[in-house]
């Protein structure tokens, strides 16, 4: 078991005062099988009194607005979850039982749905159809497709932006994590493999000190669909583990974005973001 203290700040300096902004965070961590929320809160600078609601997919949000003029909108959350390595899951279906399970379940059918975001070029539909044809069972294939990606692309910065697509990021091999979930969905639905994003965070250290508080992030990662849905980390790799903290899922980034608004104003606006955590026990 693994003790973390996350403080995730974020927000929107403006250059000139936003008269009134309307939003929505989902940036609070939810108790799930693999982790327990012992504390979640959300404050906001103008204070403001938000609204909870869950949302589709149950993740926990936040919807607020601020009706003064303001310069900047920060938003702080603060969550102290337990973490625990997954427990072993259920059967793995066979193809035929998963085509079934896509046929009678809503949240399953939908996960196979390509979007703008994630919708695969020729070169990744092919590699996608090679990793099922090369490996035995769901899990085998969608493991390899992982595998595909996370070998082939390099984390980078500043070489896509927020609504870059998985077409832009497969050919250029490099973007941040939140590409390198979008290719590697486009390549499971691709193969026939039900797979939605998770959005959490992410210590940076396999095995952090005590008390010691590093720079961590905002971190996406995939979970696919073979009985029970099943996580990996394609940038890093790797099993989901302690070091991840589950916030939500959706489709794409663009269901689980943790902060995102709406502002009256005459100027643009910047983003900023930070996020700091702490092993505790």
């Amino acid at each position: 078991m693994t003790r973390l203290r996350i403080v995730h700040r974020t927000g929107f300096q403006y250059a000139s005062p936003a008269t009134a902004s309307y939003n929505e965070a989902r940036m609070l961590p939810r108790t799930q099988d693999r982790q327990l929320v012992l504390q979640a809160r959300l404050e906001t600078t103008p204070a403001t009194h938000p609204s909870t609601y869950n949302d589709h997919w149950g993740a926990p949000v936040a919807s607020f607005e601020v009706l003064t003029p303001h310069d900047e909108l920060s938003v702080v959350a603060t969550s102290v979850v337990e973490t625990r390595a997954l427990a072993p899951r259920g059967r793995e279906l066979g193809w035929e039982e998963l085509a079934h399970a896509a046929a009678t379940s809503l949240d399953v059918a939908e996960m196979l749905i390509q979007t703008h975001a994630t919708e695969p070029d020729a070169q990744m539909r092919e590699l996608a159809a090679r990793s099922r044809a090369e490996h035995d069972g769901i899990d085998g294939a969608a493991r390899g497709i992982c595998r595909i990606v996370g070998e082939a692309m390099t984390y980078r910065r500043g070489v896509t932006g927020v609504n870059s697509t998985a077409r832009d990021a497969w050919p250029a091999r490099a973007g941040v994590c939140q590409d390198i979930a979008h290719v590697t969905l486009g390549m499971l639905r691709a193969a026939g493999i039900p797979a939605r994003y998770v959005s959490g965070y992410l210590h940076p250290d396999a095995d952090p000190k005590v008390g010691e508080t590093v720079t961590g992030e905002s971190h996406a990662w995939v979970e696919w669909f073979s009985g029970a849905w099943r996580g990996y980390d394609p940038t890093n790799l790797v099993e989901i583990g302690p070091s991840h903290v589950f916030v939500g899922v959706g489709r794409d980034y663009s269901d689980i974005a943790p902060l995102r608004g709406v502002y009256a104003g005459s100027g643009a606006s910047d983003m900023f973001v930070s996020v700091d955590i702490t092993r505790l026990e």
